[in-house]
């Protein structure tokens, strides 16, 4: 059996990583300032904060089409597959699921679509563990029990320092946003059942960023297998860097994946200067 793996753009994994672990990739868009742009291929943070800055009016996103991945899995099987793997962003984030699996069923061999139910490196980890195991030789059910693990003991949490792209993607309310603005409040967030929910709120970066870090300690005392983080940010990574060393400060016990930039699909509704980090346990061996 030759698997492919395929995933979409929000995996926020760098070409030059997807093209080593030989995965196919598809872009979800942006519309901005008057044009479709693709996700990671055509526009990327830096791109939407600048112009945002400069009084372009604010993104929006959109999936890809179930065209878009019919196109990529046949290019899969024009170069041998015999199965495919499709990873996507969250099923309650995004119709991208929705869009694969529909395409799945216009192609000549098995495709399974697997919601990760996370966003950028939580489903950029689930893809590089099914690249891993499928190199080893492991069976598709072998891959998705492993996905399920991380899948189930994913844990996100973030902070942004400007509440201006939520109130304006109307994930919380002008008044909210202006009053937050005024008491530098910064939220917390996270991912609960593949949605952006609320998880608290500090008062400066510096209270944000030590309760991200009590949150990872908690953490890691209910789930006693091995850890591993990866770091997120846009636009600073810096801040990132930062995390990472009041990460080791507190002791915490971890495999540091990295640090990766989040795309300009999730940026487009959180912000510049957004930090926080992707957490899991190791799937057995």
């Amino acid at each position: 059996m030759k698997l492919a793996i395929v995933t979409d753009s929000t995996c926020d994994l760098p070409k030059a990583e997807l093209e080593r672990l030989g995965v196919y990739r598809v872009p979800l868009y942006v519309n901005f300032q008057g044009k479709l742009w693709k996700d990671w291929v055509e526009i990327n943070p830096k791109d939407i904060i600048e112009g945002v800055s400069n009084g372009a009016a604010m993104p929006s996103t959109s999936q890809p089409s179930p065209q878009d991945f019919e196109t990529t899995y046949k290019e899969a099987i024009a170069k041998g597959a015999e199965d495919i793997l499709c990873v996507t962003l969250s099923g309650d984030l995004s119709g991208t699921f929705q869009s694969a699996t529909i395409a799945a069923a216009n192609v000549s061999v098995p495709v399974k679509v697997f919601d990760s139910r996370a966003a950028s490196i939580g489903l950029g980890d689930m893809v590089k563990e099914a690249a891993k195991l499928s190199s080893q030789g492991s069976s598709l059910e072998q891959i998705i029990k492993a996905l399920e693990h991380i899948r189930d003991t994913n844990y996100l949490l973030f902070t942004v320092s400007s509440l201006d792209y939520l109130q304006k993607n109307g994930r919380i309310g002008g008044a909210q946003a202006l009053l937050g603005s005024l008491l530098n409040i910064r939220p917390i967030l996270t991912l609960e059942d593949g949605k952006v929910t609320a998880s608290g709120r500090a008062r400066g970066s510096k209270k944000a960023i030590r309760e991200l870090v009590d949150r990872a300690v908690s953490y890691s005392k209910t789930h006693p297998r091995s850890l591993v983080v990866s770091f997120l940010h846009i636009q600073d990574e810096m801040a990132a860097n930062g995390l990472r060393e009041e990460f080791k400060a507190s002791g915490l016990s971890f495999e540091d994946r990295g640090t990766y930039e989040i795309g300009a699909v999730i940026g487009s509704h959180v912000g510049p200067g957004t930090v926080g980090f992707y957490m899991h346990t190791k799937p057995d061996a």
